[in-house]
């Protein structure tokens, strides 16, 4: 009952604040006209890579909020909030560096990612160098350097540190960045659990 509440009096307003444990880094509750759904953490075996939290509509979250996020029902909340971060107006990724990490390395990991989702080279090409440039101005991917994704329907949109690098104007690959967090082999399961629990019903 507390839980449906809190989920309740957050949809009146707007969003709340959210840490990652695994971090310590904090999460705005909102981001241009994005609600923060969830966060979570990149691990690379023992290494926290870096800290990240999704940002959507309030329509999704309202969505999600009646929906119940345990045993099978859990599955068809699951579902919503995949296929809704790929349709709605804007999804946005925000990603806060816990660990250095090279230009090359930073922008050829998460391309990769998305890569083994999406056939278009020439797409995932331009979103690495996006990455790049955004990052080798400043050598290196250091602690506290932000990358933010906003996937659209037009395609995605690259800003490093709060500068806006370009898009790639593709939809199809902006859905398979969508699917890099939320598919059934995502690089970060627990900021699918953190949305779940955050936005729907018990």
């Amino acid at each position: 009952m507390l839980k449906k509440l809190v989920i309740l009096l957050s949809l009146v307003s707007g969003a709340w604040s959210m840490t990652e444990k695994a971090t310590g880094i904090s999460f705005a509750p909102k981001n241009r006209d994005g609600e923060l759904f969830g966060v979570g953490v990149r691990k690379k075996g023992p290494i926290s890579v870096y800290a990240v939290g999704m940002y959507c509509t309030g329509a999704l979250k309202e969505k999600l909020a009646i929906l119940s996020r345990t045993a099978e029902k859990g599955k068809h909340a699951l579902q919503v909030l995949r296929e809704g971060a790929k349709t709605e107006p804007c999804t946005t990724f925000l990603l806060q560096m816990s660990f250095k990490v090279g230009a090359e390395k930073i922008s050829a990991a998460i391309a990769d990612s998305v890569a083994s989702r999406y056939s278009g080279t020439d797409e995932i090409n331009s979103l690495k160098s996006l990455i790049f440039n955004g990052v080798s101005a400043k050598g290196a991917a250091t602690k506290g350097t932000t990358f933010l994704f906003d996937c659209s329907p037009e395609g995605i949109e690259v800003a490093v540190d709060g500068n806006v690098q370009g898009q790639v104007p593709s939809p199809g690959l902006a859905k398979a960045f969508c699917d890099v967090y939320l598919d059934d082999k995502c690089v970060s399961p627990a900021l699918i659990s953190s949305c779940l629990e955050n936005c729907c019903a018990p």
